[in-house]
């Protein structure tokens, strides 16, 4: 939090503690509602909450309300009136309300649907039978369409009359009779343009759009791709059903990327912030991917126990060291992969192309970080340990064949998972840690004994 906006909220809590509400309305209005959100959630007892929010200006009190936590929406939508309720969720635009209506109980929902005009309840109803991973679930209904037999000012009488009540007006989508799109146009272009010139001579022909059952993170990738404020969502037959904007684009993609940093440290994903979830729930999503790996870690301990007599004291000392440094090969490569795979720069047909440059790459490494093993090994450990120079030679050498191991499982498993049309992020930490430990000891155990005997 900057300094700037910490003394905002200490005037805030001074205003609120104190009954100044007229001074308390003219801060707020100055405010950003997830500024405003923020300050609810931190400094504010839930009762309070409540009298705050009554005390929000009309223009703001929706806008306070998607930016708020699950658990405090519910919690304000259990104690409004009928009558506040439906204020709040009126004012709201669609997708926000199909947001918040996903996260809450069975009975909320209930009052919630209740308390919104037929057509909005139509129209939510519609929004909400799309899967949850598609373009149609995040998508708006709420955009001005024009036709392309206006002119400039007839487009502009329209975007005042129904301009009020859309996400965005910025960029307008021109449709025929059937709804079908033809076109979309900037207000920057009618603003450069003569009143009388018609909307099909200045529009653009040629529009992204993304089709309602597309996935929600293809999409989210199309507006870093082509640098859009919003994206058009047409069904089977082309005809506009509503549209993607920037701000629902960066949730998707926040949320994609917590969703893959989880499942990478092998943690069962949860939308909750951290200190909202439950010691239960924390032990939920971590206990099935510890008990795997528990599992998973038996082969190694039996490929050990069936080696330990031939291994000396010495060579048996290096096991960590070689393991870890494979591990840590691994998941650099497999992060690198996974990430290339989800921005889209990388395909399963390149597949060759990422193997060859992991190569020669994982080359170059395990040179760079076996000289340093051997010069460590011979000059320094062998000062305590019984290091000869063919134990330093041989564990050096082990080390960059496991690296470059290590570097082709991490980038090969991904490649694989994608194609399989599995998630990439699942393999990264479960299956390749276990495959890399036990391919490093196989390969060390089996080196170690022929040449040293």
């Amino acid at each position: 939090m900057t300094e700037e906006l910490q003394v905002v909220y200490e005037k805030l809590s001074f205003c609120f503690e104190t009954r100044k509400f007229a001074d308390l309305r003219i801060i707020l209005l100055d405010m950003e509602p997830a500024d405003i959100a923020k300050f609810m959630e931190d400094n504010l007892e839930e009762k309070e909450q409540l009298m705050f929010f009554r005390l929000l200006p009309k223009e703001l009190a929706s806008d306070v309300f998607v930016e708020l936590d699950t658990d405090m929406q519910e919690f304000l939508i259990k104690a409004f009136t009928d009558k506040e309720l439906k204020e709040v969720i009126d004012d709201m635009f669609l997708d926000d309300t199909v947001d918040v209506i996903e996260e809450m109980p069975a009975n909320v929902v209930k009052r919630i649907l209740k308390n919104s005009d037929p057509e909005n309840r139509k129209q939510i109803n519609e929004l909400l039978e799309y899967p949850l991973d598609s373009a149609g679930s995040i998508m708006t209904t709420e955009y001005v369409s024009l036709s392309a037999s206006f002119t400039v000012e007839d487009a502009f009488d329209r975007i005042r009359r129904t301009g009020v009540n859309k996400e965005t007006v910025y960029t307008c989508y021109v449709t025929d009779r059937r709804k079908k799109l033809i076109g979309a146009v900037s207000v920057r272009d009618m603003l450069l343009s003569e009143k009388s010139e018609l909307i099909a001579h200045i529009m653009d022909t040629n529009v992204i759009t993304a089709e309602t059952l597309e996935d929600k993170e293809q999409v989210a990738l199309k507006f870093s791709k082509y640098d859009c404020l919003a994206l058009p969502v047409i069904d089977k037959e082309g005809c506009l059903v509503g549209i993607v904007t920037v701000d629902d684009a960066v949730d998707v993609i926040q949320e994609e990327a917590t969703e893959d940093i989880q499942k990478m440290a092998a943690i069962l994903p949860n939308e909750k912030p951290y200190l909202k979830q439950s010691v239960l729930s924390i032990w939920k999503a971590r206990v099935p991917w510890l008990l795997l790996l528990m599992i998973s870690a038996t082969f190694t301990s039996m490929i050990l126990s069936n080696y330990e007599k031939s291994l000396s004291a010495v060579l048996y000392a290096f096991v960590p060291m070689l393991m870890g440094t494979a591990g840590n090969a691994g998941n650099q490569s497999s992060a690198t992969v996974i990430r290339a795979l989800a921005l889209g720069e990388v395909e399963f047909k390149d597949a060759f192309k990422v193997i060859l440059k992991e190569l020669f790459a994982a080359f170059i490494l395990g040179l760079t970080v076996s000289a340093v093993c051997f010069i460590k090994l011979y000059f320094i450990d062998s000062l305590y340990n019984d290091v000869t120079l063919s134990v330093a030679l041989v564990v050096s050498g082990v080390l960059l064949i496991t690296i470059m191991m290590a570097k082709l499982v991490g980038c090969v498993l991904p490649l694989i998972a994608k194609k399989c049309k599995l998630d990439p992020a699942v393999v990264a930490s479960p299956f390749m840690t276990t495959i890399v430990d036990v391919l490093s000891l196989i390969i060390y155990c089996s080196v170690a004994i022929t040449l040293l005997s």
